[in-house]
């Protein structure tokens, strides 16, 4: 569903992980001005990400997947989420691809080789830290956390303008990119009563 109605109600849930900074246009996110090359760009992989998406979670993995491009535009790596799989609470798709681009290339910074990391989903607090601290010039990604929230489950943590940090640090964003695949992958995953992995928390920090 592609209207004007639809891109309002995008709008309004988006609205709270927005940051001062953001700019809006055609519905998507940003920490800068849009650039039409790289939302097209970025369109195309991400939808090709939510498409893998039910693949993956009927060999188990979590309803995420992400991937990694070099400079060039050339696929480096693409992981699923892995923590029910694993065992690790640690290893959600951002994660997974993040350590996988280092060991690859046998470094712990990762700024010199200006990445790209797109994923289906907005990084929940944990893996905006894993991507701060990794050197991923550019993030884009699909469904927004209140989504993932509000369709799944999943606690994605308190991430006060992470985009406006985001910035300051010389990391790219754009975000709401092709969101309806992802968000329809999420219901599938939880339509069939697959596991909503986190923590036991006590009954006043439960989700609603």
């Amino acid at each position: 569903m592609k209207n004007k109605a639809y891109k309002a109600m995008l709008a309004t849930v988006v609205k709270a992980s927005m940051s001062a900074s953001a700019v809006a246009s055609d519905g998507i996110v940003a920490n800068e001005t849009p650039d039409s090359k790289k939302i097209a760009e970025a369109r195309h992989i991400i939808a090709g990400l939510q498409h893998d998406m039910d693949e993956y979670t009927e060999q188990g993995s979590g309803p995420f997947v992400a991937a990694i491009y070099d400079a060039d535009g050339n696929l480096m790596v693409k992981m699923p989420n892995t923590v029910v799989l694993s065992g690790c609470s640690h290893n959600h798709a951002e994660m997974n691809v993040i350590r996988a681009a280092q060991e690859k290339l046998g470094v712990y910074d990762l700024t010199p080789f200006n990445l790209k990391l797109y994923s289906t989903a907005e990084p929940c607090v944990m893996c905006m830290g894993g991507i701060m601290w990794s050197g991923i010039k550019e993030v884009y990604y699909g469904v927004p956390s209140a989504s993932v929230e509000k369709i799944a489950g999943f606690d994605e943590g308190y991430k006060p303008e992470w985009m406006e940090q985001f910035k300051k640090r010389g990391i790219i964003v754009y975000g709401n990119i092709e969101p309806e695949l992802g968000e329809q992958a999420l219901r599938n995953y939880v339509a069939k009563g697959n596991k909503i992995y986190q923590p036991s928390r006590p009954r006043q920090f439960r989700k609603q």
